[in-house]
């Protein structure tokens, strides 16, 4: 039926549905948002459910174990977190001390080089400070709600996964519905490969978190900066979050130096740390851990992360490099949408689409070099 429309009225109909997806994610992202995290987090539990099948295990106790194990491990996370902080509660005189050190020698620069005196900037900081204050009780009540919401996105995620692994064949069958009998291998070799890639990304990353925290914190920890394995840790699980939680752990690593100690030159020494940390993951470690199955282009999957941050806040820029990376697997095994598929993935033309026409065409080119790493 759309293979008879007008190009126009196809690319009006794309951006319509482009447009009514992103308003629905929007309106409807504190139902959508679970069931999402669910279904990534039932993907990667599949082979332990199959495995504990093949053993014969009754259905209901293969299903409940694996969440169980996702449980523990939440737990076990949470509990190093609070013992963290609890280490860094007790050292909270030091960290005011340091802090004002910190704060009288900016002072004294700024003295220098402008025409503030003491008295000025105090009176500047004191303004900031009670701005601050006042801020952060406006939005008590909202934070108070957001946690909320956070308890009850906990709550229905072991609900959700366990009803999706009970009624997977359901869920499967009502896919294949939607096609024709002759499109349906296409559609199972895209289920087979969105099973391997959300897998092989998602369980990369919880390897990722686990070398890089033992990593990066043990490598300041043998250097003597306070507080590294807490440094590690909030570094390794914001570094998730694709170029944005990068820039943030950089910013919470040289804080948390800051208020630590009373020299500069443990903040040079942590960032340089975390850039060589960095460069091993880019370059060497993660490559080979996650493979390079679905390459998304830096552009989109940063465009990707605002988008999924601005539409669910922390858990949408997350999802949003295995929602992107599942998309262009659909995109790319349809006539009617292979150009997005395109569009979202790095494989650079090697030859400009403004010279030969055989580039602009829907069908597989040949790439640069240097556009396929990893």
């Amino acid at each position: 039926m759309t293979n008879n429309l007008p190009l126009t009225v196809k690319r009006s109909i794309e951006l319509l549905g482009l447009i009514g997806l992103i308003a629905v994610m929007v309106i409807a992202r504190d139902i959508i948002m679970p069931i999402l995290m669910a279904f990534f987090i039932s993907i990667v539990l599949l082979p332990i459910y199959r495995f504990l099948r093949n053993r014969k295990v009754p259905e209901t106790l293969s299903i409940v174990l694996p969440i169980l194990l996702v449980a523990v491990f939440v737990a076990l996370i949470v509990w190093f977190f609070s013992h963290q902080i609890g280490i860094l509660v007790k050292d909270f005189p030091q960290i005011k001390e340091n802090v004002k050190q910190h704060i009288d020698s900016l002072s004294d620069w700024i003295s220098r080089i402008t025409n503030f005196d003491d008295k000025q900037q105090k009176a500047f900081i004191q303004d900031k400070s009670d701005d601050i204050m006042n801020m952060a009780t406006s939005l008590a009540g909202g934070a108070a709600l957001t946690l909320s919401g956070v308890f009850v996105f906990i709550g229905l995620l072991p609900i959700y996964i366990y009803l999706m692994l009970f009624y997977k064949d359901i869920l499967l069958r009502f896919v294949f519905m939607w096609f024709k009998a002759d499109d349906h291998p296409k559609v199972k070799e895209a289920i087979y490969e969105t099973e391997s890639i959300i897998k092989s990304y998602l369980i990369g990353l919880l390897i990722q978190i686990t070398y890089m925290t033992i990593l990066l914190g043990g490598i300041l920890l043998l250097i003597g900066i306070k507080h590294a394995l807490l440094i590690g840790v909030i570094f390794a699980i914001l570094n998730l979050i694709p170029y944005v939680g990068a820039l943030i752990g950089n910013l919470i690593g040289v804080l948390l130096t800051l208020t630590s100690s009373q020299e500069l030159w443990p903040v040079v020494t942590v960032l340089g740390v975390i850039a060589l940390v960095q460069f091993l993951d880019n370059n060497i470690l993660m490559p080979r851990i996650v493979g390079s199955k679905v390459k998304i282009n830096a552009l989109f999957a940063i465009l990707g992360v605002f988008i999924g941050g601005s539409i669910a806040g922390v858990s949408g820029m997350f999802l949003a490099l295995p929602i992107v990376a599942v998309l262009k697997i659909i995109f790319d095994r349809t006539t009617m949408f292979k150009q997005w598929g395109i569009l979202f993935g790095d494989e650079r033309p090697a030859k400009s689409p403004m010279s030969f026409a055989k580039f602009r065409r829907k069908r597989n080119v040949e790439v640069k070099p240097g556009s396929e790493k990893g």
